[in-house]
This record gives C-alpha cells, sequence and structure tokens, in this order.
C-alpha cells in the first residue's frame, strides 16, 4: 500500500511541515505513478534498492512492494521521524544523509559488491551533479531510475546531433545508456511543480564505452561545448593540434554537438 493524496497532505498538516523550496520538495501523491516507477525500475525479489531524497516514502512503499531490500536515504530531519514511522515497519533501512557528500561505499559495500539499484526523485538544482557523481564514482549502483524535470531528463539522456546533447549527455554515455522512459504530471505532486517531469532510466556499461584518458577525454569536452557555436577547430585551439583531428577522423569543422562519446575518445586519444 502507498500514500493517497490525502495521507501525503494529512501527514504534512499533523505535523506542520512545509514543503522547502530551497530542497525541491515535491511529494509524489498518487499510487499509479508510484508503482510505475519502481516496474520501470525493473526491481523485485533479492534486489537491493537505494532510494534519495524518500521524503515521505510514497515510492518507498511500492519498492518494498515489489520485494526488493530498500534503503531510504533523506536529508530533511524534520521528515525522517515521519518516514520512519511509515516505512520502517515495511523492513526499510532509513538513512539520514545528503546523496552529494555521504560516504557511499560505507552504505552499499566495497566496489567489488555492484549491483545496486537506484531509484529517485530527484530535485531539478542537484539532479544534474548527482548522476554524474554517482557514475563517476559509486560503481556500486549498476542501474538508476530516475525522476527529474522534462528538460534535464532530455540532456541526461540526449542522443548526439540533438539539441538536448551537450558535455553531460558525453558523461552519461561514456559510463552508461540512458533513455527517457516515461513522462509524469505536475498533478501527480504536492505541490504541483511547474514543469513535467521525465523518467529517465540509466544501465551501467560493463565498461566505459572507450578506452581514451578519462581525465583528458572530459577536459577537451567540456572545452568544445563551452564553445558549442564555434568550430572544434577553434574551441579547443591550444587544446588539440590539427593534425589530431584527422588521426582521430573527425573534421576540425565539425562542432561539439556532432561527436559521439566515441568519437570524443578518439580525439583525446589522439591529441593526448
Amino acid at each position: 500500500m502507498t500514500l493517497t493524496r490525502s495521507q501525503v497532505v494529512r501527514l504534512l498538516a499533523e505535523h506542520g511541515i512545509r514543503p522547502s523550496r530551497a530542497l525541491g520538495q515535491n511529494f509524489v501523491a498518487d499510487g499509479n505513478t508510484v508503482r510505475r516507477i519502481a516496474r520501470l525500475a525493473g526491481v523485485g525479489p533479492g534486489d537491493r534498492v537505494v532510494e534519495i531524497g524518500a521524503g515521505l516514502g510514497s515510492l518507498t512503499l511500492a519498492l518494498a512492494e515489489t520485494g526488493a531490500s530498500v534503503t531510504a536515504v533523506e536529508i530533511d530531519r524534520y521528515l525522517l521521524p515521519i518516514l520512519r514511522s511509515v516505512v520502517e515497519p515495511v523492513g526499510v533501512h532509513v538513512v539520514e544523509a545528503d546523496a552529494l557528500t555521504m560516504d557511499w561505499p560505507a552504505l552499499l559495500g566495497p566496489v567489488a559488491e555492484p549491483g545496486w539499484g537506484l531509484v529517485a526523485n530527484l530535485p531539478y538544482n542537484v539532479a544534474t551533479p548527482l548522476v554524474a557523481d554517482l557514475l563517476d564514482g559509486v560503481p556500486q549502483i549498476s542501474r538508476m531510475l530516475v525522476m527529474v524535470q522534462r528538460e534535464v531528463g532530455e540532456r541526461l539522456a540526449a542522443p548526439v546531433r540533438s539539441d538536448a546533447y551537450g558535455a553531460v549527455s558525453v558523461k552519461v554515455a561514456y559510463w552508461a545508456v540512458a533513455s527517457v522512459v516515461g513522462r509524469v504530471p505536475p498533478t501527480v505532486f504536492v505541490p504541483a511543480p511547474k514543469v513535467e517531469s521525465a523518467l529517465v532510466r540509466i544501465e551501467r556499461r560493463p565498461s566505459p564505452a572507450t578506452d581514451a584518458p578519462y581525465d583528458r577525454l572530459f577536459e577537451l569536452v567540456r572545452a568544445g561545448f563551452a564553445g558549442r557555436r564555434k568550430m572544434l577547430r577553434r574551441a579547443l585551439a591550444g587544446l588539440v593540434p590539427i593534425d589530431a583531428f584527422e588521426a582521430a577522423g573527425i573534421r576540425p569543422e565539425a562542432r561539439a554537438e556532432e561527436l559521439d562519446v566515441e568519437a570524443w575518445g578518439r580525439l583525446a586519444s589522439c591529441a593526448p
């Protein structure tokens, strides 16, 4: 059983809590939506799932319903007593922490133990850096299903040559395969946000998409997209000699959004 809209409103009122804009709090208050998210996350009995920003526990309950082992992370100390009262009776482990700074190995175990899934309703202001940090530094997490602002979701999963394609799209593609698997209207939240949300599935690759040196690769990616309207020979002037473009099979006149992650990798390898 998950929380209904009336239950969400009542819990907030009983505890005198007003959703925090600073924390981007918009609580999902629709049982069909949270069960849909759990289904799209592909979790079930025997799976280990961590949920970031569990809030009042509506999505948490839907994840627990699948039979998965669920760990819920929440930063808001005012919500924690409510969350614990809602989800601990069904076996969920609740942790008070900031997902951007927490000790992930202490929570999930050593790097040699991958296989965790992550499910989260992420506020727009932390979604991009958090997903990037998790891909970079938390290999224990093998797959994610995140609900984010639609524009953010489109950037995370953007294909090459699309308007949304940018540096974060390359970062995600380096580590994983991502796709937008659903949309969520504002009406299912309390309070209702002013934007539509997207559900993004991210599945970590067995190995990165290219074996180019990581630091060099993303130095070029950042520089290229910082001047995305420029030809690469200008955007990367001083970083990439002109002959490296030919060696990598890339036109110097191309622009950043024309290169997929493998092409960026070739360029980084040819211009070490």
